[in-house]
């Protein structure tokens, strides 16, 4: 099974939030699945079951858009891989359960490679730093990866966003994922020094390796 693999670099988030939804429509039943990877100017998107309220501190600098993937409220920009996912689903044969565990897997695994204990929390989409890892205490728990998905007559697109050197202050500003003090952490805090496109790589080689596994 191969995908389409797309480096978009730095790219606009409602245009290319329209670009997938239009992709996700007009694709048919031979359209091969797309793997896109970039990185966003600053936002902060709101999911379907999200409260606006979750954004406790906005800024000028930094606009609030509504969007239609599952999940609460989140910010992209600088220093964070953004991987969107346009798979059909009833091709790969696996339901959405089964995609984000093998999404979680894929980010544990990337982190893995370069030292960090991370773990999933139940109920919870992501991936937090894991209790017992030998990561200072203060950044035990903290959340590291987000995920979010939107599922459109058997296919999905969204996908996952990994924190390498973004912007921790603008978490700040908000509720990660609608829970009132959650830490979150990147990787840079955490040591890592790796080039955020060797980190892509990493990532895009797990993701690649567990959807093919289907």
């Amino acid at each position: 099974m191969r995908f389409l693999v797309k480096h978009l670099g730095v790219a606009d988030y409602e245009s290319t939030y329209q670009a997938m939804r239009d992709f996700t429509q007009q694709r048919d039943s031979s359209t091969p699945d797309e793997i896109w990877i970039l990185e966003h100017p600053p936002v902060f998107t709101l999911g379907l079951a999200g409260d606006a309220n979750n954004l406790h501190s906005p800024s000028s600098h930094i606009p609030l858009v509504q969007v239609d993937r599952g999940g609460e409220i989140t910010y992209h920009g600088p220093g964070q891989i953004v991987v969107y996912l346009l798979l059909d689903l009833r091709r790969l044969g696996i339901f959405v359960k089964e995609l984000v565990s093998r999404i979680e897997q894929a980010l544990i695994d990337t982190l893995a490679d370069f030292g960090i204990s991370a773990e999933r929390h139940p109920g919870a989409p992501g991936i937090y730093i894991a209790q017992g890892s030998a990561t200072p205490v203060e950044y035990r728990g903290a959340k590291i990866a987000a995920l979010g998905l939107k599922v459109s007559k058997g296919c999905v697109y969204h996908g996952l966003a990994l924190n390498v050197s973004s912007d921790l202050e603008a978490f700040s500003r908000i509720h990660p994922c609608g829970y009132e003090g959650l830490k979150t952490i990147n990787m840079q805090t955490l040591g890592i020094k790796d080039n955020i496109d060797i980190i892509s790589q990493t990532l895009l080689g797990h993701l690649q390796k567990q959807l093919i596994s289907s």
